[in-house]
């Protein structure tokens, strides 16, 4: 079985949104085959944390179509490409197959990397949340408030909705509606809809609330004039906030209910990251028994990460600098690094699951033998 490439990257980006990326990564399709106008399908898939030369010779071999790197193998601009330098980008555009990646869009994402590792440490009977949330808002959405009789609010409604006011993901005509008391005075060019022009009225009006797409203002504006009943109707648009996405953000906290040991947390560690040993650098507090609470998870490089967000007691990483675990040492804080790449490896199982869950099984989708953690305890 095959599948064109264009559903492939539909998939991925529904494990792993691009827009949860940092601006900085060069995420998505960073090499592209295909000519003009024809389609690539693809029959196999191959996952890999790094795109290294031995990978790059592993997908001539098994003639895969695409290749996802979870580290962009294209990052830093250059004006020349070699290729005993750049053998990924020569053996692409020989062989034909893309080049993917996710990066860190599947650090943020639900279900991500950063999810994967903090259940690692057991962090099932835990509260995990983000370490900074990410927010976002459909672009162009506004939200409209118009002031109505409420004798006229349903008919009014009905126009806004028809120039696309109202719609909330798969519901149209949605709206909010505050009854209250609106006043006004006409002087005598006026014919006011409700009493006398030159006289201070009150009428039983309605506050009508939808949200509304930028684009769709012009249509709005019209139907305002043509269906509300006033000659000058009072309405509002306001700019909204970006909204946290569920589940998305930055790195991990997780606060267990229950305080665990140390040595207990790097043993689950060891196990579920199948590694034979990890670099501790322990707390005075932690050396004299004191459980642990509160873990700030980040694969990869994470203090950059954990900057500014709140401390907790254990800090997991793929790495720090030296300076970085003095720091953390001297907040009474404890660090386990598992080497940069170690942190990410063990998730390309889980992202082989959920993508051919995602494709329905239509493509194959294997695990890069030859990639590998390049340090090595010698």
């Amino acid at each position: 079985m095959t599948l064109p490439l264009n559903r492939l990257l539909a998939a991925l980006e529904r494990i792993a949104p691009l827009d949860l990326a940092e601006s900085w990564d060069n995420v998505g399709l960073v090499i592209d085959p295909r000519q003009r106008g024809v389609e690539l399908d693809v029959e196999s898939v191959v996952l890999t944390i790094d795109a290294t030369p031995e990978v790059i010779d592993e997908v001539v071999a098994r003639r895969a179509q695409c290749l996802v790197a979870y580290h962009p193998p294209l990052f830093r601009e250059k004006r020349r490409y070699r290729r005993a330098t750049d053998p990924l980008l020569f053996a692409a555009a020989a062989c034909g197959f893309a080049v993917y990646s996710p990066h860190t869009a599947l650090d943020s994402a639900p279900g991500g990397i950063n999810d994967w590792l903090a259940a690692c440490l057991g962090a099932t009977a835990a509260e995990i949340s983000p370490l900074s949330a990410i927010r976002r808002r459909d672009p162009g959405e506004l939200k409209l408030v118009v002031f109505v009789p409420e004798t006229h609010a349903d008919a009014l409604r009905d126009a806004l909705s028809e120039a696309g006011a109202g719609v909330i993901g798969a519901y149209s005509k949605c709206s909010f509606g505050l009854r209250g008391e609106g006043t006004f005075l006409g002087d005598d060019s006026t014919s006011p809809t409700v009493g006398e022009k030159g006289r201070f009225e009150r009428a039983a009006e309605l506050r009508l609330e939808m949200v509304c797409p930028e684009r769709a203002l012009p249509a709005v504006t019209r139907a305002l004039a043509k269906v509300h009943p006033y000659e000058e109707p009072a309405w509002d648009v306001y700019t909204l906030a970006d909204k946290p996405v569920s589940g998305a953000g930055v790195g991990r906290r997780v606060e267990f209910r229950e305080p665990r040991p140390l040595g207990e947390l790097v043993g689950l560690l060891k196990k579920n990251l199948e590694l034979p040993t990890l670099r501790l650098a322990e707390s005075s507090i932690h050396a004299a028994g004191v459980p642990v609470r509160t873990v700030s998870v980040a694969a990869g490089s994470g203090y950059g990460v954990f900057a500014g967000s709140p401390p907790s007691d254990l800090y997991l990483t793929g790495e720090m600098r030296h300076h970085d675990v003095l720091e953390t040492l001297a907040r009474g804080a404890s660090a386990v690094l598992c080497e940069h790449s170690s942190s990410e490896r063990g998730y390309l199982q889980r992202l082989r699951a959920r993508l051919l869950a995602e494709t329905d099984g239509a493509v194959g989708v294997t695990i890069a033998e030859k990639d590998r953690e390049p340090l090595r305890v010698v």
